[in-house]
């Protein structure tokens, strides 16, 4: 079951904070137990002064094995594949996919893993980049050579080199609203956003001169500047929601 939730732009930090600290209001002040996916890269969180336990999940590749482990957020990560990686049931209240989905196969598989480990009423805080915006199309269409060369230049952190583009059909809004109706979940609050790392590098404008004529080309299929999708989404209480 998906809320009629209107589209706008947000910080989407001031959004997943203040969804914290009502979060653990509602817990009566019980420590929260909150989950990073994608910790590797960034995906750092606002959690006030309640002094949650947070544990991280992210793929086992060389440059997200480097951050995550220099982390100082994270009481516990485990690295692999998502699909395996230990989440048990019902364990957390605030799980958040952190520019995860789309740079990962099998998208869909995993995220079903993070719902589950989700206790009810717990909140799912998503940030990931649109396939459906002309960035998106640009980084999944450019061929991986290319993109390793273009992002030394591009990126504002060259020295890192690019993660996977593979932006699965659940990389969009459509996608995600798909997921959440099949699996009864809410949408709470649904937010666009620019954030795309080549934007904000040396060559930022030529980046958004490039993503203008691809938007062009695909006549107004593909977002000339938004090209990130913010999403709170929470799993109700009622296992049976998604009946109603």
């Amino acid at each position: 079951m998906s809320s009629q939730v209107q589209r706008s732009s947000a910080d989407s930090g001031d959004v997943f904070g203040r969804r914290i600290r009502e979060q653990w209001t509602d817990q009566l002040g019980r420590r929260l137990d909150i989950l990073i996916a994608g910790c590797g890269r960034d995906g750092a969180l606002d959690v006030g002064r309640f002094e949650p336990r947070i544990c991280g999940v992210d793929e086992d590749l060389p440059p997200l094995r480097a951050h995550a482990v220099d982390r100082k957020d994270l009481d516990e990560v485990h690295l692999g594949d998502l699909r395996q990686v230990p989440l048990r049931p019902r364990t957390f209240d605030v799980v958040y996919v952190s520019f995860l989905l789309e740079r990962i196969r099998s998208a869909e598989v995993v995220l079903d893993r993070l719902v589950a480990a989700l206790r009810p009423g717990g909140l799912l805080l998503l940030k990931m980049r649109d396939r459906r915006s002309a960035y998106g199309f640009c980084d999944r269409a450019v061929p991986g050579w290319l993109r390793r060369v273009l992002w030394r230049r591009l990126s504002p952190d060259g020295s890192v080199g690019p993660l996977p583009a593979v932006y699965e059909p659940l990389a969009s809004r459509e996608g995600m609203r798909a997921f959440c109706l099949t699996r009864g979940l809410m949408i709470d609050e649904d937010h666009s956003a620019m954030s795309g790392p080549a934007r904000q590098g040396p060559y930022g404008n030529l980046v958004a001169r490039v993503c203008r004529g691809v938007a062009v080309l695909s006549r107004g299929r593909l977002d000339e500047t938004e090209d990130e999708i913010t999403m709170v989404i929470r799993r109700p209480q009622n296992h049976f929601a998604r009946l109603i």
